[in-house]
């Protein structure tokens, strides 16, 4: 019984976020009937996706032991930079080439932030609270602090707002769901399949251990932060797209609901654990939460208080699992000398 139990619950915490979630949309509904419709729904799914894809990112850094709350910035300084650019040299490139584009500002910034954290082997949360202030304040002086309406933006853009399902009431589902996804599953299966991915979860672990097999750490740690960059800067044209404006004043302040999200799906705030599912799992109830507590009759100013006490309740779990763990070897150990 403790054996199905344990699978059910999953590796990170996974069965009883799904749990949780089902309690909270059960919740809601009967609070609300105006919840459960299928226009809720999307506009869930609608919400949840530029999260997601931060969330992935934090969700790397943090099973290499790191924390990171740049990303907000090296988002919005990447999507910025990229639609001024096609503005002010009055070229469209097309959807395609502006990803691309904000993708190798978003690694290129990554990479400012993992040479300085690899090479120096400075805090990651240190570095990146820095380099978060950088970021914003070379785009606000620099680069542009006037927001672009639809009206401006690359027809490419503007022209990317399709829908996969339209229903009654104004509900639909984005067409841009299907790279979110593709996305969540190229790092998953990147976690668990790639010598890259394993690296990481090694780094997390035990960073002298991993060395000392041969895991080139610097060099992974290096590459990681490219690879958060370039997600971040993804999610930064993703929002643009769904928002249909760029606005450099966006984004940042967003930390707190990524990190929570992340730390709730299962990964651990001392590295070497965690899941995709669960990141999706995770970032799926913060929205649900932030989204729908107005609906219930919970005033809106309670949405930071909610998801402070979701991170709390996400690590108090994860201590505990932790005693737990560092507890059975000792128990195990008593019952073979009895």
């Amino acid at each position: 019984m403790r054996e199905l139990m344990w699978r059910l619950r999953g590796a990170n915490n996974e069965g009883l976020l799904v749990a949780v979630i089902l309690i909270v949309v059960v919740a809601m509904s009967l609070a609300s009937p105006a919840f459960f419709t299928a226009n809720t729904f999307f506009a869930l799914v609608r919400s949840s996706m530029v999260p997601l894809i931060f969330a992935l990112g934090v969700l790397l850094v943090m099973i290499s032991g790191g924390i990171d709350v740049s990303f907000p910035a090296i988002a919005i300084f990447a999507a910025y930079t990229t639609v001024k650019w096609s503005m002010d040299a009055s070229f469209d490139p097309g959807l395609v080439v502006i990803f691309v584009v904000a993708m190798v500002v978003g690694g290129l910034l990554g990479l400012l932030n993992g040479v300085v954290i690899a090479r120096f082997r400075l805090p990651t949360l240190i570095v990146t609270l820095g380099t978060q202030t950088i970021y914003k304040g070379i785009l606000l002086t620099y680069v542009g602090s006037v927001y672009i309406s639809a009206s401006d933006l690359p027809a490419s853009i503007t022209g990317a707002d399709v829908h996969l399902v339209d229903i009654a009431g104004g509900g639909y589902l984005h067409f841009m769901i299907i790279p979110v996804l593709l996305v969540a599953l190229l790092i998953a299966w990147m976690l668990k399949y790639t010598v890259f991915g394993r690296s990481i979860f090694a780094i997390g672990g035990d960073t002298e251990a991993a060395r000392r097999v041969g895991i080139k750490v610097v060099r992974t740690q290096v590459w990681l932060y490219v690879l958060v960059g370039a997600l971040a800067a993804f999610g930064g044209i993703i929002y643009v797209v769904l928002g249909k404006n760029a606005n450099p004043q966006s984004l940042v302040g967003t930390e707190l609901d990524i990190i929570a999200a992340v730390v709730l799906g299962g990964a651990s705030i001392f590295g070497g654990r965690g899941s995709v599912m669960g990141t999706v799992l995770g970032v799926v109830l913060v929205q649900l939460i932030n989204n729908n507590l107005v609906l219930v009759g919970i005033p809106s100013t309670w949405q930071r208080a909610a998801v402070g006490l979701l991170l709390i309740f996400g690590v108090t779990v994860q201590a505990l699992g932790a005693m737990r763990a560092r507890r059975r070897p000792v128990a195990l150990a008593k019952e073979v000398s009895a």
